[in-house]
């Protein structure tokens, strides 16, 4: 009896196509994965929604990320600032959600976004109040921050002026405070913030939108009497009087001073430019 030997069609070997369908399987896989990650962004982009004459600048914080025991020593670059002082100010915010620092795997943790109104050409001119927002591994879901279909996540607040008078001239400054709202409107107490997840961030969209409160206030009781038009400046005790209490005597103003040099005596509805005290 002769051997028989199994002949195949030429070019045709089993194991040498058993390989290739394995190595073609193996790239498709590797090419899938690949493709996957670079899909996935490592960053989210902030977006402010501000009344006019308003900015910010903003502060992302970073901690070991999940399972890391690793350390920064001294906490050496693990903030990441935007729109800082002598940086170029960008209307939006490109921010990464994890990072490298001395070798140790860092996460997002914390945004921190000061909300800056300008009320005068100066410098000086301007007062501020924080938002922000948590980021964490993982949050129960009444704590979460929502996305809409197009990826964008919003929260809310409202700002509101606050003035009073400086100096023996008594010019008018404003101080800015920022409130938390719902999106009905509803102004709650605590600074504007929300919480998110890592795994909800990479290449969304997070909105604050702010609203400007529809009155301006005194910065504190008893210093201004309201009048038609606006709000009177107490004498009290003098120019020199920084505090200027009114204690009762609701019949003696003082004139101030607007940010742009005109002497007033109601506030906002001032129209008088009077070369008078102070």
């Amino acid at each position: 009896m002769t051997d028989q030997k199994a002949t195949y069609p030429r070019g045709d070997f089993p194991h040498i196509r058993h390989i290739a369908q394995c190595l073609t399987l193996n790239i498709c896989l590797a090419l899938t994965l690949g493709c996957s990650a670079v899909s996935k962004p490592n960053t989210f982009t902030f977006v402010p929604d501000f009344p006019p004459n308003f900015k910010y600048d903003l502060t992302a914080t970073y901690v070991p990320a999940k399972d890391q025991t690793c350390s920064v020593p001294g906490g050496k670059d693990t903030q990441l600032g935007f729109n800082k002082t002598n940086m170029v100010y960008e209307p939006t915010s490109r921010i990464p959600l994890y990072r490298t620092v001395s070798n140790c795997p860092l996460a997002l943790n914390h945004v921190e976004v000061k909300i800056i109104g300008v009320f005068g050409p100066e410098r000086s001119d301007s007062s501020y109040d924080y938002a922000s927002f948590a980021v964490r591994p993982e949050l129960l879901e009444r704590h979460m921050g929502t996305f809409d279909e197009e990826g964008t996540g919003e929260f809310f607040g409202e700002c509101m002026w606050f003035f009073r008078t400086v100096s023996p001239k008594r010019y008018l400054i404003k101080m800015l405070r920022c409130k938390k709202m719902d999106e009905q409107g509803n102004v709650g107490r605590s600074r504007p913030s929300t919480a998110y997840t890592l795994t909800q961030l990479p290449g969304k969209t997070v909105k604050l939108k702010i609203k400007l409160a529809d009155e301006e206030r005194p910065g504190w009781g008893d210093t201004w009497v309201q009048v038609p038009g606006g709000w009177k400046r107490c004498m009290g005790e003098g120019l020199e009087d920084q505090r200027g209490y009114c204690n009762g005597n609701y019949k003696d103003f003082s004139t101030f001073r607007m940010v742009d040099e005109r002497v007033c005596t109601i506030y906002p509805g001032c129209t008088e430019n009077k070369d008078e005290t102070p």
